[in-house]
């Protein structure tokens, strides 16, 4: 098993710091980020601290399903589920909890739903039938008969065009992104549309510079590989998904783009499908921590029954500053 040790060195703190952050010491004066990679260096080394041990006994156990095809799509693996362990170590020792990733019509034991983006009747006719537990994120929900939580997504593309052009000075931004059409739904075309219609306001707008293939590694390749020969790379380019992000940045290495010296980029993540190679890159957060802390905290309010009146969270987006914009 490893060592405490091992976590500091992983977590780039001091074992002192990790004992008093995994033992929950309040007095600790840590920032997020930091308590974070504690706990997730704590998971991935699986250490387990004496107090965890002892409070293991009496965690109530449960199974999450997390319900994304609707924004995901289904031949694409959800990488973020894996992390969100720690995300619930850190809120409370009341709970061990599992995620499963659902499909629609295929039945599933869970105790509570986490469900994202808009659904039809029929599709939330079988997430009812899972469980009475149910967080909409983002969702077309207005009966207040569930738990929501909204995400202000233009709140972070308006932060992102005023950091690029009022900020960092650059003279355009342009789309690198990829559609997929699914039965009754597209993913895709939201965040286009809200880019659009906020360079449209501020008279940036220049359709020449938006490229829009299939949401992979290889259209983004494609699509950064014809920009570049067309001449039509803007200054600053939003990359429209974690996928498309590789290829369009296998494509810039090949091509000797340098990035942000000659490209700047910005990477959109909703829910990562891919483990990030960029980590200390520009992205634009869709979901952020802070909506899956509000999504579960809202469901272990309606799974132990201590709420029954429905709640609306609304929680904005984040641009995260890195080396890339």
């Amino acid at each position: 098993m490893a060592t405490i040790k091992e976590v500091a060195q992983a977590a780039q703190v001091s074992a002192t710091t990790v004992s008093r952050v995994l033992n929950k010491d309040d007095s600790i004066s840590v920032s997020a980020e930091v308590r974070m990679r504690i706990f997730q260096a704590a998971h991935t080394l699986g250490y387990i601290s004496p107090r965890q041990r002892r409070l293991s006994a009496q965690k109530k156990k449960l199974v999450i399903g997390v319900a994304d095809w609707r924004i995901i799509r289904p031949d694409r693996p959800n990488v973020r589920l894996s992390g969100l362990a720690c995300i619930v170590q850190m809120m409370t020792d009341a709970y061990e909890v599992s995620f499963v990733r659902l499909v629609f019509g295929e039945p599933q034991e869970v105790d509570g739903v986490i469900a994202f983006g808009e659904f039809n009747e029929n599709e939330l006719g079988f997430l009812r039938s899972l469980s009475f537990a149910i967080v909409f994120i983002n969702s077309n929900q207005y009966s207040y008969e569930f738990d929501q939580v909204k995400v202000d997504f233009d709140a972070g593309q308006q932060q992102m065009v005023s950091y690029l052009l009022d900020r960092k000075g650059y003279t355009g931004i342009g789309y690198i992104g990829g559609i997929y059409e699914g039965e009754g739904f597209r993913i895709g075309e939201h965040r286009l549309a809200a880019l659009q219609r906020i360079l449209e306001a501020r008279g940036q707008y220049r359709p020449e510079t938006i490229h829009l293939g299939e949401i992979s590694r290889e259209s983004g390749y494609e699509l950064a590989r014809r920009a570049y020969q067309e001449g039509t790379l803007a200054e600053a380019m939003l990359l429209g998904s974690d996928e498309v992000a590789e290829g369009v940045l296998e494509a810039f290495r090949e091509l000797g783009v340098r990035v942000p010296k000659d490209v700047a980029v910005v990477i959109y993540q909703d829910l990562q499908t891919l483990e990030s190679k960029w980590p200390t890159g520009t992205c634009l957060e869709m979901f952020p921590d802070y909506v899956w802390e509000n999504a579960l905290d809202l469901l272990f309010g309606r799974i132990s029954q201590r709420r029954s009146q429905a709640v609306t969270i609304l929680v904005p987006s984040h641009l995260k500053l890195g080396d890339t914009a």
